[in-house]
């Protein structure tokens, strides 16, 4: 990726961190609002959807200010540079949104078996003024091509759907004496809030606890090391991700007999070329004569029977 190389991102940096920030203002603002609307309007749906966009306020928050922090290059404290902070921020945001997911559970699923009450045109309102603001801040992240912007739009799209279900249950409320469709939407959008929630605190700690990268096969990239010429073997392959897109590879392999400095930087120039197709921009090889004995205490040597 040869926008990462850039120096400390500038402009790109700038206009990611404006679009980031005017998105935060509109859900933390509207999630306050939410909440006092959702006690007023006695909906736990509202509440729950107050839950939903206060977590997205905070990973857009965090989001912001790791955008900012992520984009600074290596020093004497992270010699890998800044990166992995965003990956704190989803940690931190998914920790968050648990807990507030069993509070609203909490108070959502007696109403489930007593269902109260509910001031129905308010909750049409808010439905519509949910589906405005959140639509206009995924609109407004739309236009920026960061991956933190990309993941904070899909965040908001996402509520816009729920403010969407609210909508509808605000309808049929109005019409029908329904009481427990405003617990059950609770339950359903918080529910939906769970899955994500799990599924990216998984993602976060497999990449904190430096697992392969998901979308990429150790054995694919084994194969396509040995395949290249001047190369007959390939040992001691390590491969993480500082944050889910910039992958690191340390490997060492054994080359022909009697390389000069040239065919071996050639050789390691190759490797390099090979791995940034496959998406891995920090590279370090190490290249071995045939009958060397490996300098690593602990060398592996073959990884086939780790499937």
């Amino acid at each position: 990726m040869a926008h990462d190389h850039h120096h400390h991102g500038g402009h790109g940096h700038h206009h990611a961190g404006d679009n980031i920030r005017v998105a935060f203002f509109l859900n933390l603002g509207f999630t306050v609002i939410e909440v006092f609307g959702g006690l007023w309007i006695n909906s736990v749906a509202i509440l729950s959807d107050a839950l939903h966009d206060f977590g997205d306020s905070l990973s857009l928050g965090l989001a912001w200010y790791f955008a900012h922090l992520s984009s600074r290059g290596s020093d004497q404290h992270f010699s890998y540079g800044y990166k992995r902070f965003s990956l704190l921020g989803a940690v931190i945001n998914s920790v968050v949104l648990l807990i507030g997911s069993g509070i609203v559970l909490w108070a959502s699923i007696p109403r489930l078996f007593n269902p109260e009450p509910v001031h129905a045109p308010g909750m049409i309102g808010f439905a519509i003024l949910g589906v405005l603001v959140n639509g206009f801040a995924a609109l407004r992240l739309n236009k920026g091509d960061s991956l933190n912007e990309r993941v904070a739009m899909l965040h908001l799209l996402e509520d816009v759907l729920g403010w969407a279900a609210v909508l509808v249950g605000g309808i049929l409320l109005y019409f029908f004496d329904w009481p427990i469709i405003d617990p059950l939407l609770s339950v359903l959008i918080t529910g939906f809030i769970l899955y994500n929630v799990v599924r990216n605190l998984r993602k976060g700690l497999q990449i904190l606890l430096q697992g392969t990268p998901a979308n990429i096969s150790l054995q694919e990239v084994r194969r396509r090391l040995e395949l290249l010429p001047g190369i007959r073997s390939v040992h001691d392959l390590h491969l993480w991700t500082l944050d889910g897109i910039s992958h690191v590879l340390t490997m060492h392999a054994v080359v022909e007999e009697n390389l000069n400095l040239e065919e071996a930087h050639e050789v390691k120039q190759r490797i390099r070329d090979t791995m940034q197709d496959a998406q891995i921009d920090h590279v370090t090889v190490e290249l071995e004569m045939p009958g060397q004995e490996c300098s690593q205490e602990h060398c592996t040597p073959d990884l086939s029977s780790s499937g």
